[in-house]
């Protein structure tokens, strides 16, 4: 069937007449909603007219092997294919199916003819006007000419940049067209049901201009903007709208002058953009998602002409139905140092280890902060702890409390709150063997989980799994781990806060902790300068592995000169590290064990930046400098009034630093350790269902949650579409900015630095590490692709543990999340290097090469010529 009435589809017929005419279709079926009569040319003419043309098939071939960074071959592919579909003759018999659907609307009816692609207005990807629309096109001949246009415009170079950024194959997308009788308005615009800008669903946001629509589009014209919520316009901007695009009479539009008198008057009234609202509300409703609308005004009647998904909107958790208060979510990933997406399997599998509930929305972890912010004492104290670690958290969460149109739930069984005073007043002992006993008890249980879970398989693997959770939930909830960490942290910020009244130093702390001992995490680095060392004296090694492109390299280092002990080396680090990786929280991302040749570029940096004994002689300076900075510090209070007291209270603090910072890190390395062995088994699992067909793949159980993974094995039955939705779902998310806050109204906040103590041009951030450093930028996005010289200064989006070994061969750190007591300001200070983080778009605003300094006692970055 080439042509079909637009009453008679849906949205689930996109495959025949694309995302558009689906979404028309479904429109023209929602009670109270008018949508212009038309028809669809579908899916099924078009693939007719391009068999038509070979050459079609190989330049989408061709494109779909280019490069994504090849623009150039990008653009010339698609202007072949643009030109080569435009001369393609339409058949006559798809002629006369065209030509009849405009008779029954009526000859000589104006008309807008609009592409409508099966890769469009999708909930994934908006495709917002990546293809073509002609409006005011009158008579057949200019409609099939228009036709043919719009068949062309999937090959318009944006629209073939925009499937390659999101993944989306050439050859499986195909465009359908459609032709409605064209509405010449008084008005026209576009209304979001959710603010674009904030993500808040309870606001709309109506753009209103005078003449069509178009005006607004291409941006000849600011638009009146009208807030509407809870049936009320709440904000208005009146725009001074000098010009329209009108409609021609023998066909076409062209841009006129607004009489002077009207150019200022209000496009709609306030009682039109309500009954606007409502209406879209009942769209959204229909479709389940806030929508983009674009709608007319005509005779005191609006008319609809298209309504796609708002994707730019970072989704909100989801809730029982029946719970209406209002809720504020806090992120995970940003305390977490893990701001990508997770996959399904990653998500429930951490919500079944976490310690507090976790709420999943865009694939990353949320938790309901509601009841902890609802009584004054336990929100002062989350507050405290929140401006500690991320002040930009704590400026979000007090964006929303100081709001008076969020107003949060009296909850009678508020969480109690404060924590208890910094210091001394912790009870845990300042004793070496207590992070020895924990250590101890942590390696016991890893080594149980290992030996036991080696004899399950199918069921009862699960079933021991999640027995298996709890016990990892009571190790990471034990009491004296816990007063440990805290006991480390708030000796740190009993020094830095101390140490600045008594002595106006700043971050004095970052000098005491280095070298501090135990630290697996900078251990970890440090590890990797011997693995260099090894291989360092053997040429032929090296050679070899700068030419690594493959897991398999291992097997091939025996063969060479001095690679036998070159592959022992790695061994013997992949065995105690081989577990990490760059979103390590995210079970499903490949370990390094997986995949080694991930160490490869940052091995090859440390045999050429360092010479030999770089890790004992880079510690044993850390320790020297923190002794020698212990000792200043102590003798300066001394000499102070009531010294004795002050130096003693002191040095008991910078004990107490000493040994517990560096167990900081060590639950997080256990986690992650017991991590790798819940993946073997699970693995395990995903090949034996792929080796019987019931999964595709083995990584289609990365896309289901860890129950629906049990009823798999169990069943030996999949859903394979829900797989497919949940991967492209996944794909989608990498595309949405994830905030520090989150409402239940949907509204995003990233927060603010409130301050005036940078210089103008300045990045502001947190300052985690002290010192000043100027150097020049390496902005990598991914470890793997490292390549460091020395001083240079690593900028980044987020640092996991899994980077601390590129921290051994760099003079500076930036990154664009993380906070005072997160691993990577952590690592920083153990090795010295001056850092600031929280700095937002930093791997933007930052070139790769660029000269920088560093204020990492100030917190702040300079961009220099």
């Amino acid at each position: 069937m080439y042509v079909v009435k637009l009453q008679e589809v849906d949205e689930t017929q996109v495959a025949v007449v694309g995302g558009k005419g689906a979404h028309l279709g479904a429109l023209s079926r929602i009670e109270g909603i008018r949508v212009p009569a038309g028809f669809c040319v579908t899916t099924a003419a078009f693939q007719r007219v391009v068999a038509q043309a070979p050459s079609i098939a190989d330049g989408l071939d061709r494109l779909s092997r280019l490069h994504p960074d090849d623009r150039e071959g990008m653009r010339t592919l698609s202007a072949q294919l643009r030109r080569a579909t435009e001369d393609i003759a339409i058949p006559d018999e798809l002629t006369a199916a065209i030509t009849g659907a405009l008779d029954r609307l009526g000859e000589q009816a104006a008309c807008a003819v609009r592409s409508s692609a099966t890769a469009e207005d999708l909930p994934t990807a908006s495709f917002a006007g990546q293809q073509d629309t002609y409006l005011n096109v009158v008579g057949p001949a200019a409609v099939l000419e228009h036709v043919s246009r719009c068949w062309a415009s999937l090959f318009t170079e944006r629209a073939v940049t925009y499937r390659v950024r999101n993944g989306i194959d050439h050859r499986t997308v195909h465009m359908a067209v459609v032709v409605q009788r064209m509405v010449l308005p008084d008005a026209a615009g576009v209304l979001f049901t959710a603010d674009p800008v904030t993500g808040n669903r309870r606001v709309a946001t109506v753009d209103a201009g005078f003449g069509l629509g178009e005006a607004l589009v291409s941006g000849i014209v600011n638009p009146d903007v009208l807030k509407v919520r809870d049936g009320e316009v709440v904000a208005r901007v009146i725009a001074a709208k000098e010009r329209q695009i009108e409609a021609l009479p023998g066909g076409g539009t062209q841009e006129a002058a607004i009489d002077p008198g009207r150019q200022e008057q209000p496009a709609l009234t306030d009682e039109q953009a309500v009954r606007l609202v409502r209406l879209g509300r009942r769209i959204e409703a229909h479709f389940g998602s806030p929508q983009d609308i674009e709608w007319c005004l005509a005779d005191g009647e609006f008319q609809i002409v298209q309504s796609r998904p708002v994707t730019t909107l970072f989704p909100v958790p989801v809730r029982e139905s029946s719970d209406r208060d209002n809720h504020v979510y806090v992120s995970v990933g940003h305390q977490q140092m893990m701001t990508d997406p997770l996959r399904t399997l990653g998500v429930s599998v951490w919500q079944l280890t976490a310690m507090a509930p976790m709420y999943e929305a865009g694939g990353r972890l949320f938790v309901d902060a509601t009841r902890t912010l609802s009584a004054p004492a336990s929100r002062a104290g989350l507050l405290d702890l929140a401006g500690r670690s991320d002040p930009l958290t704590r400026d979000a969460l007090e964006s929303v409390l100081d709001r008076d149109d969020f107003v949060l739930p009296a909850l009678a069984d508020a969480a109690p709150g404060g924590r208890q005073a910094r210091g001394a007043s912790s009870p845990v002992a300042t004793d070496p063997a207590v992070v020895t006993e924990l250590i101890e008890r942590s390696r016991t249980a890893l080594a149980a989980l290992e030996r036991d879970i080696r004899t399950k398989t199918g069921p009862a693997l699960f079933d021991f799994l999640l027995k298996a959770f709890e016990e990892h939930k009571r190790i990471l909830g034990d009491p004296l781990s816990m007063q440990a960490v805290m006991a480390g942290m708030e000796a740190t910020w009993w020094l830095n806060d101390t140490l600045r009244e008594w002595l106006g130093e700043k971050n004095a702390a970052d000098t005491l902790t280095l070298s501090a001992p135990g630290n697996v995490t900078s251990e970890m680095g440090l590890a990797l300068l011997d693995v260099a060392d090894v291989i360092r004296p053997h040429p032929e090694v090296v050679a070899f592995l700068r030419g690594v492109e493959d897991e398999n390299f291992l097997d091939e280092l025996a063969k060479l000169a001095g690679g036998s002990e070159a592959r022992d080396a790695i061994e013997s680090y992949l065995a105690r590290y081989g577990m990490r990786c760059v979103g390590e929280i995210d079970i499903t991302r490949p370990r390094w064990r997986e995949r080694p040749a991930t160490l490869v570029p940052v091995i090859l940096d440390n045999v050429r930046n360092f010479g030999p004994g770089a890790a004992e002689r880079r510690f044993e300076e850390g320790r020297q400098k923190a002794r020698q900075k212990e000792e200043d510090v102590l003798s300066r209070l001394r000499a102070l009034p009531d010294g004795e007291r002050k130096a003693d209270e002191t040095k008991r603090m910078i004990d107490r630093v000493r040994t517990f910072i560096g167990y900081r890190e060590y639950p997080k390395y256990n986690v992650i350790s017991r991590y790798f062995v819940y993946k073997q088994a699970l693995l395990a699992e995903a090949e034996r269902l792929a080796g019987t067909g019931v999964l595709a793949e083995k990584e289609d159980a990365f896309h289901l949650t860890f129950q629906e993974l049990q009823d798999v094995v169990r069943s030996k039955r999949v859903d394979a579409g829900l797989v497919r939705r949940r991967e492209e779902a996944f794909r989608s998310y990498h595309a949405l900015t994830p905030p520090r806050v989150l409402t239940s109204d949907g509204e995003a906040l990233t927060g603010a630095y409130r301050r005036d103590d940078a210089p103008a041009g300045a990045l502001l951030g947190l300052p985690v590490s002290a010192g000043t450093v100027e150097g020049r930028a390496r902005v990598i996005l991914d470890m793997a692709e490292a390549e460091l010289e020395a001083g240079s200064i690593l900028v980044t989006a987020f640092t996991d543990p899994s980077w601390s070994p590129l921290f051994v061969g760099i003079a500076g750190l930036v990154t664009e999340v993380g906070g005072l007591m997160t691993h990577g300001a952590v690592i920083a200070r153990e090795y010295g290097l001056p850092a600031v983080v929280g700095v937002e778009r930093a791997t933007r605003r930052i070139r790769d090469g660029q000269r920088i300094r560093v204020h990492g006692t100030d917190g702040y970055v300079e961009l220099l010529p």
